[in-house]
């Protein structure tokens, strides 16, 4: 053996060996993330397309392998900064209980590792497997709740439209289609997020393999968005078409979910089809030397690299001892020190008073399937009602300390996932019924259901302030860790009905009137 064919093989050893290291110490760090990500969010209906998508990135870095061992490793310090910021998130996401925080941490650090010690040459050659990567990532609840939303009232839209098309009667209201004879509620299970997500990210690999130009890939993926809609909403169409005959059966169980699965594979076969209309449209002029304009390259096209042996660098050296006394640094101080308190609630949540003034309060029990999800440290829900017999009903959670998993459950993301539509969702001014008339702001939403009509006043006492805005939330979560080591807090939530022939003023009134007896009594429950 040569003595440059020995330095070679020795660098490579190298290279393994110190990316082995890289590997150990990011498990270690982000063993929780990775874990909550493969156990609870990959779970999910909506995004359990994930679990193919590690075996694609690895066949498609595979076919790079002769691009990655042909150019040369170039250590350079331009990956130190995606690094750093990797690892801020990573305190962003760890302290305020945010896991999109931290999948996003975990990413920027494994692009940040690479450049550092590939070098930006080696690493375009991986870019799109490394940005296809995102794909494995869920989108963060607030996101997920809003889109889902929209997706299903455009859904609904476009359903009843088809529905008229074919003569049939239907009136939609929200995501309610009356069809006289029954109604249909378009829950998140149709509002199309569960295909549209898999048909982007399947249209996106397809047109990184066409060879064509720009345009027709770029056509591609953008169509796969209206094409999952429209289809979608044709299911929806077709499910209340055959109602009338078939019955409830038909928009549920096997029927519901075979359904599905079909508007899937046909989306994805007009996709196909459409991809051959464009191929067969007139081609790309080409320069008159007869090679192709770039425009007609695919995405990325495979490289040509040359066959002989190129001496790499060892990947031993201060840029590898500064990422790894970042990352271990970060280690020791996530599990070392402790950013949060526990603290205590001052009184039980249960000596709260069943009567409060004129209201007269039953309390209620919650499942434990509820229990197990919420993780708070104490709650009470309780309905209360007035000399009229109108209810209120009333609920309150502490939590002692907020961490990834163990943090509050915005309603903006929990109530839309149980299929009602917030219409009106707006910060409001209220006055408490101390003696000083002191005002605070809470979120009063405007919420509907099959039908059911209800408005919602809800805030979150946290830490001597009254926040309404889940990202406020998070924010100050993460600040008043670092800076006074708590994350305790608290949501206040109350609900009252629109009884039949009531008008919304009506039943704000009646929130305000129970908001102005029972948040004076807050405090002696809720540390500041």
């Amino acid at each position: 053996m040569t003595e440059h064919g020995g330095q070679m093989i020795k660098a490579k050893s190298w290279s393994w060996l110190l990316a082995g290291v890289y590997c150990v110490i990011l498990s270690v760090l982000y063993f929780s993330t990775v874990r909550w990500l493969i156990t609870t969010d990959w779970v999910r209906e909506d995004y359990s397309y994930s679990y193919f998508i590690p075996p694609i990135l690895l066949y498609l870095i595979w076919q790079k392998r002769s691009g990655l061992s042909s150019i040369p490793s170039t250590q350079t310090w331009m990956g130190l900064p995606v690094l750093i910021v990797g690892l801020l998130l990573f305190w962003v996401g760890e302290l305020s209980g945010e896991f999109f925080s931290l999948y996003i941490s975990l990413w920027l650090s494994v692009i940040g590792l690479c450049w550092l010690h590939m070098g930006w040459k080696k690493m375009k050659v991986i870019i799109f497997p490394l940005g296809y990567s995102l794909a494995m990532f869920p989108l963060p609840n607030l996101l997920m709740a809003n889109t889902s939303l929209r997706l299903k009232l455009i859904s609904s839209k476009i359903g009843v439209f088809f529905m008229h098309l074919v003569g049939m009667s239907a009136y939609r209201e929200g995501n309610i289609i009356d069809l006289g004879f029954a109604q249909l509620q378009v829950v998140d299970a149709c509002a199309g997020l569960r295909y549209l997500i898999p048909l982007l990210v399947l249209s996106i690999l397809v047109a990184y393999y066409m060879k064509d130009p720009l345009w027709k890939r770029i056509t591609i993926i953008a169509s796969s968005v209206p094409l999952s809609i429209v289809t979608n909403s044709l299911r929806i169409a077709l499910t209340g078409i055959l109602y009338k005959y078939f019955g409830e059966k038909i928009a549920t169980g096997f029927f519901h979910d075979f359904s599905g699965w079909f508007i899937f594979m046909t989306s994805f076969g007009i996709l196909l089809l459409e991809i051959k209309l464009l191929r067969k449209s007139k081609p790309s002029q080409v320069i008159s030397s007869g090679k192709d304009t770039s425009e007609s390259k695919p995405f990325f096209q495979k490289e040509q690299y040359s066959s002989s042996p190129i001496a790499r660098t060892p990947l031993i050296g201060s840029r590898f001892i500064v990422a790894v006394l970042l990352l271990v640094i970060t280690i020791v101080l996530s599990r070392g020190m402790e950013f949060r308190e526990h603290i205590p609630i001052r009184k039980s949540l249960h000596e709260l008073p069943l009567q409060i003034g004129p209201w007269s309060g039953e309390r209620k029990a919650m499942d434990q399937q509820f229990l197990d999800a919420l993780t708070f440290s104490d709650y009470m829900i309780v309905d209360y009602q007035d000399p009229s017999g109108k209810n209120v009903n009333f609920y309150i959670a502490y939590y002692e300390k907020q961490r990834k998993g163990e943090s509050i459950h915005s309603p903006s993301t929990c109530l839309p996932g149980s299929g009602w539509i917030f219409s009106e969702s707006v910060d409001c001014t209220i006055t408490s019924g101390n003696t000083d008339h002191s005002a605070f702001t809470v979120k009063k939403v405007l919420m509907e259901n099959n039908g059911n009509r209800q408005v919602m006043y809800y805030w979150f006492p946290q830490r001597g302030r009254i926040l309404t805005n889940p990202f406020q939330l998070k924010f100050y979560t993460f600040w008043d860790a670092l800076t006074k080591k708590r994350t305790d807090g608290a949501l206040v939530r109350m609900i009252t009905p629109i009884y039949e022939k009531e008008s919304v003023r009506e039943a704000e009134d009646r929130l305000r009137s129970f908001a102005s007896v029972i948040a004076p009594l807050l405090p002696a429950f809720i540390p500041n």
